[in-house]
């Protein structure tokens, strides 16, 4: 296990150097995401312009992705076009396992091709191959092509669709039939490179320390993880079983965040509704739990529609979030998203700002071109469309939040986002531990970084203090404790990113999931290394501190770990939250704490004393 390798690749000379991973970089920060940040960090700098040749492009399997556990993801990582700030997004699927079974766990790109290519990296080998043939094709199209013509259906494929050609600022990195490193614009980045798609091909063996031991521990941990009531939820209707709860408890976007329910008429889009068109459950890699629906539409304006998905996030933010209650326009809008190579959860959150200023009377359709009515199902699809080929008001909104340059400038106070990034599918003014974890991620506004779902679950206090090693209220509105909640999830998600995890089968979402103690089994029994749960807990307290240092670089501090106006200002008007807001003070006071545990300075910045404490001075 100790044997991967990692390959830096010039697109600029199609040239590459290929060396070990250093054990102690392993020891300090893992794997998959934590050694992107660290790889990035050296790189990093608010002069390089996110779609330069010099702004680094990372691939970073995690620790344990293609092992015996539960790990197969891969992390992509840059500096956002979206944002302009810190890059990166996790990927499930095939790709990352057989990325480590090629010889390689990390790449990093440098430079620009002159013409299209794809990197195509089989058992030790990198090869660089014209893509001019490829442009303009979908996501799935040029996987189809590829595969074709390396004559191998096993190869996995990581490639952009038109999306990313188009450089569409929020542009994701698909594999599969809807895998994706959706969030921050990597799909942007690989466009501006001309790399159109990394190939992976491996038989390589992986090394094991313990394989009996390993063999008789993955059997007890998978039969204690699909006995839970979490993973046999998940393995019957995956994520979109959480739309229900959103909806009832009221923390979902409606019309861009102006409710924060839909009541009865969120029937139409839960969980169950979906089932109508599912033909099956399939998992990524190596996962027990089956989460991921794969459907057919058989009637109606979309029949003969097929893939895979959709998932909540996709569900909310092209459902709700824009007024559309209709399920088979929501699979359909998804699908495009998927083809093209769009995020759904910005594509859905851009139109949605765009309804509202529209609504407001801010834009009309001289800057439209249509009329953008909540809830017109008939003109999703359309926009998007329009976004990925950049066209008329697409053009305008794949610019991200730089399209407050064509709106006005008042348009930003329609605009609910972190560090220049959209709000997702749900409305944090009720749960308190969501709107700190929002206000505070790392890469802007993202539910990834830091929520602790099980919040929602009313655990007994004396759990959740054993779970985070202080006093935490069970009550979903309190600000007790919430501090210390999000704190604790940001080092684990960074540990369970840098090892490869699905977050839905951590402690995300179920207090039964693994958590420390056994990830370092996990790596003691792979590896043969030994990092004990405490040590572990210090690599994800080095990799956020790092990431939080590349932000400080960029100027960012206290007064940007905040929310949009509207979560102080306007207390939801209606629905099972009607009342709820963020008290101002409230708010600043989990903000004292969470530096304090962080040992961050009071404006949020990491101190001399914690860097060097981390080993990151």
């Amino acid at each position: 296990m100790l044997n991967r390798r990692m390959a830096f690749i010039n697109l600029s000379t199609a040239s590459y150097e290929i060396e070990p991973v250093p054990e102690e970089m392993r020891r300090s920060f893992l794997g998959g995401r934590g050694i992107n940040m660290h790889l990035l960090s050296r790189f990093y700098s608010t002069h390089v312009d996110p779609f330069s040749p010099g702004n680094p492009l990372l691939f970073g399997a995690g620790m344990l992705t293609g092992t015996l556990s539960f790990g197969s993801r891969v992390n992509i990582s840059a500096r956002s076009p979206e944002s302009d700030h810190l890059g990166d997004s996790s990927m499930g699927g095939d790709f990352g396992a057989e990325m480590v079974y090629s010889g390689f766990s990390h790449l990093l790109f440098q430079g620009r091709s002159d013409a299209p290519v794809y990197v195509f990296l089989k058992d030790n080998r990198i090869e660089f191959r014209d893509a001019r043939h490829l442009w303009g094709l979908d996501t799935l199209e040029t996987q189809k092509q590829i595969r074709s013509e390396l004559g191998d259906s096993r190869v996995q494929v990581a490639c952009i669709g038109q999306a990313g050609e188009k450089r569409v600022r929020f542009a994701s990195v698909r594999t599969g039939r809807k895998s994706a490193a959706g969030r921050t614009g990597m799909g942007a980045v690989m466009g501006s490179k001309n790399l159109k798609a990394v190939a992976v091909r491996g038989t390589q063996d992986l090394q094991v320390a313990d394989p009996q031991g390993l063999l008789e521990y993955y059997g007890d941990a998978q039969k204690k993880l699909v006995e839970t009531k979490w993973a046999k939820a998940l393995g019957r209707q995956g994520t979109p079983l959480l739309f229900k709860f959103a909806n009832a408890m009221g923390f979902l976007s409606y019309c861009n965040h102006q409710y924060t329910s839909v009541g009865e008429k969120g029937r139409a889009l839960e969980a169950e509704a979906l089932e109508a068109y599912s033909t099956g459950m399939l998992s990524c890699f190596g996962c027990p739990v089956h989460c991921r629906h794969r459907f057919s539409i058989e009637e109606g304006p979309y029949a003969g529609l097929s893939g895979e998905g959709p998932e909540y996030a996709s569900i909310g933010s092209l459902g709700p979030k824009i007024g559309n209650l209709d399920l088979q326009t929501v699979i359909h809008s998804t699908e495009l998203c998927n083809l093209y190579g769009l995020d759904t959860i910005s594509t859905g959150s851009y139109i949605a700002w765009a309804m509202e200023l529209f609504q407001r009377g801010i834009i009309d359709r001289k800057i439209t071109g249509i009329p953008l009515e909540w809830g017109d199902s008939k003109i999703v699809p359309e926009i998007v469309r329009r976004i990925a080929h950049r066209q008329g008001i697409g053009d305008v909104l794949a610019e991200g939040y730089r399209a407050a340059d064509a709106f006005g400038g008042s348009s930003l106070d329609y605009l609910p986002a972190v560090k220049r990034f959209p709000l997702e599918m749900t409305d944090e003014r009720l749960p308190k531990s969501f709107a700190l974890g929002m206000a505070t991620s790392t890469r802007g506004a993202c539910h990834m970084r830091s929520r602790p779902s099980i919040d929602v679950l009313g655990l007994p206090e004396e759990v959740l203090k054993k779970i985070y090693g202080g006093p935490v209220s069970n009550q979903l509105t309190s600000y007790e404790g919430k501090a210390r909640m999000v704190w604790w999830h940001e080092l684990h998600n960074a540990v369970t990113d840098s090892l490869g995890f699905c977050r839905f089968l951590t402690v995300f979402s179920s207090p039964h999931a693994p958590q420390y103690e056994d990830f370092s089994r996990w790596i003691r029994l792979n590896t043969g290394l030994s990092l004990t749960p405490e040590g572990l807990r210090i690599a994800g307290e080095r990799i956020y501190t790092l990431e939080r240092v590349m932000l400080a670089g960029d100027g960012l501090s206290r007064e940007d770990d905040t929310l949009p106006r509207r979560y102080f200002d306007e207390p939801v008007g209606e629905g099972p939250a009607m009342g709820s807001v963020i008290d101002a003070k409230e708010f600043q006071n989990m903000l004292d704490e969470y530096y304090r545990l962080h040992g961050w300075s009071r404006q949020g910045i990491p101190t001399k004393k914690m860097l060097v404490k981390l080993g990151i001075g």
